[in-house]
């Protein structure tokens, strides 16, 4: 289940979810929405663990194009920082990145 609340866009935004699944329970808000170049979210995550992390997502334009760089800065937990032993988490987590950026680009360009 995911809800909405705050400002309907921009800087206020919130979204909450909570899933059975591994998506878990979390809430994430717009902290920072600068048109047109970039947009920084605060994400919280209370299930099945507790992080807290910031998504800075930035806006170049390149030619008849935009060049968008997303970065996750936050919290490295012990059991992230064990699991790094044993599983490469760029390619872990570099998947979630690049189906977040197609999606992204999908909606942009309807």
């Amino acid at each position: 289940m995911r809800t909405y609340s705050g400002a309907a866009n921009g800087k206020g935004a919130v979204s909450e979810w909570n899933s059975s699944g591994s998506a878990g329970l979390g809430r994430m808000a717009i902290t920072q929405s600068v048109p047109p170049g970039l947009i920084s979210i605060k994400v919280d995550f209370v299930k099945p663990f507790e992080a807290h992390n910031i998504n800075e997502f930035t806006l170049e334009p390149e030619g008849a194009s935009t060049r968008i760089t997303w970065t996750m800065d936050g919290t490295n937990l012990y059991i992230m920082k064990l699991m790094s032993i044993f599983v490469n988490m760029d390619s872990a987590v570099g998947k979630h990145f690049e189906s977040g950026l197609k999606n992204l680009k999908g909606v942009a360009e309807q």
